[in-house]
């Protein structure tokens, strides 16, 4: 009889409304204003890739070896260099990186053994085009952009 009851009353969608419009309080909303105010992140998140520089000499600290790009599993790094006859070192030409399709798993920020490329903080990688998601050396030396939003 009372399965009946609760059957013809609709008891357990008055129950289930009810739980709905009690978390629909404002004090239980917890919305960002993304652009004014800017997101929490992880403190282990991996984001955007940076090169890092010799903060005295201002030149890069990748030496070309190589293994950044050997050891990413998407092969989406491409490292070239040339042999510096004077100083018998070889030096970075170029170094791009295809963060549209990176996973961000840090393989290559391991097996870096300068500490050289870095994944940083940044998480706004948006780009109006293919073109945009692949950063040459001189983006990923520059760092994380500047937010472009000023409220």
């Amino acid at each position: 009889m009372r399965k009946l009851l609760r059957t013809i009353f609709l008891i357990d969608l008055i129950e289930g409304l009810w739980v709905t419009f009690h978390y629909q309080h404002p004090k239980y909303r917890c919305t960002e204003q993304y652009p004014a105010e800017r997101p929490k992140v992880a403190e282990r998140y991996r984001g955007a890739p940076r090169l890092n520089t010799n903060p005295e000499t201002g030149e890069t600290l990748c030496i070309a070896c190589n293994l950044c790009a050997l050891a990413c599993p998407e092969k989406l790094i491409v490292v070239s260099s040339e042999r510096n006859e004077k100083t018998r070192r070889k030096e970075l030409t170029t170094f791009t990186f295809d963060t549209s399709r990176c996973m961000f798993c840090g393989l290559c920020e391991d097996a870096c053994p300068v500490d050289a490329l870095e994944l940083t903080q940044d998480f706004e990688l948006a780009s109006y085009s293919r073109e945009g998601a692949i950063w040459d050396r001189q983006m990923l030396e520059e760092g994380p952009r500047p937010t472009k939003y000023k409220f």
